[in-house]
């Protein structure tokens, strides 16, 4: 089978190889993978900046959908069905195994390319907004990086929940995109009053719940429009920076920082939990990803690097063998 393998540190040395095909054991899926996603993590992985660090060489990819062509008894599963799954790593590849407590099935009314967006951004922004941050109708979430894979998933799931969402990204068009999934307002973050904006959007009081991918300056500047009894919830740092957080600022508005992460094996119940949230959202109609698939399989490198530097709206997936979706 073709898998992109990293031999030695680096985007540039990514490499297809022909590998065997994986043998399933100890209960895991065999999948044929149809799409992949990308994720920030991928390219920190690359170069051993991630906190999971396979031994190389390694096949790149964590975020999987397919159809399963070998299942356990007793998984749940069975030859043919549809799913999303995070792996650990090997999912650039024309097959992949997948834990069955990790794998999401796939209603066949949700297309295999949108599905790719579950496991990752949708579960990422749902532990953050019900269980991290508690979100209540009514608040006030400021939503960062809102056009991108995991902000979006926030918009459309805070928008869901009742809350006024005011929304930032860098461009007219991503912002657009944000208010079609339903952000109620929307201001781009290059501006250099877009936190008084913030403040005027909420009357003054600020954001109940700031969800922030991007870190860095944005992740400092957001302190300056938290409200009192706020929630700051880390995600990640897109633009490659930590924020340097204000302690005071915390201390006046009592405010808290959140981490937001989660883990398939300390975490079962909490992920369980969100995916059955996610199936009920699916058939209510709430979840809609935005896939950008302009990719295929040998692409990958460009697709890494259109991903590293924000050439992308919605969530990157590659198609891997996306040309027999419809046959199964």
């Amino acid at each position: 089978m073709r898998a992109w393998v990293s031999a030695e540190p680096g985007l540039g040395n990514l490499e297809v190889r022909d590998l065997a095909k994986p043998v399933p054991e100890d209960g895991l899926l065999l999948v044929r993978v149809t799409h992949a996603a990308l994720n920030y993590s991928d390219l920190l992985m690359l170069v051993d900046q991630y906190q999971v660090r396979p031994p190389r060489p390694f096949a790149l990819g964590q975020e999987i959908v397919g159809i399963v062509e070998e299942a356990p008894r007793g998984s749940g599963f069975e030859r043919g069905d549809r799913i999303a799954s995070k792996v650990l790593w090997g999912g650039f590849a024309d097959f992949a195994l997948a834990r069955a407590d990790m794998a999401i099935r796939v209603p066949d009314s949700f297309s295999l390319a949108s599905a790719a967006a579950l496991p990752v951004s949708y579960s990422t922004a749902l532990v953050a907004i019900d269980y991290c941050g508690k979100l209540s109708s009514g608040e006030y979430a400021l939503i960062h990086a809102a056009a991108g894979g995991v902000g979006l998933a926030a918009v459309e799931i805070a928008s869901a929940r009742g809350a006024t969402v005011i929304a930032t990204a860098g461009t007219k068009d991503r912002l657009a995109v944000a208010a079609v999934h339903g952000a109620t307002h929307c201001v781009n973050y290059h501006d250099t009053d877009w936190v008084d904006q913030v403040k005027t959007l909420t009357g003054g009081k600020g954001a109940d719940m700031i969800i922030d991918p991007v870190g860095g300056e944005i992740g400092e500047a957001s302190l300056r429009c938290i409200a009192l009894d706020g929630r700051y919830l880390i995600v990640g740092f897109a633009s490659g920076a930590m924020p340097k957080l204000a302690a005071n600022r915390l201390l006046l508005k009592r405010a808290s920082a959140i981490g937001v992460y989660w883990n398939h094996d300390r975490d079962r119940a909490l992920i369980a939990d969100t995916n059955r949230e996610m199936e009920s959202l699916i058939k209510a109609g709430r979840i809609n990803p935005v896939i950008d698939d302009r990719h295929g399989f040998d692409d990958l490198p460009q697709a890494l690097d259109d991903l590293r530097n924000r050439r992308v709206v919605g969530k990157m997936v590659l198609r891997v063998d996306s040309g027999r979706e419809d046959s199964e």
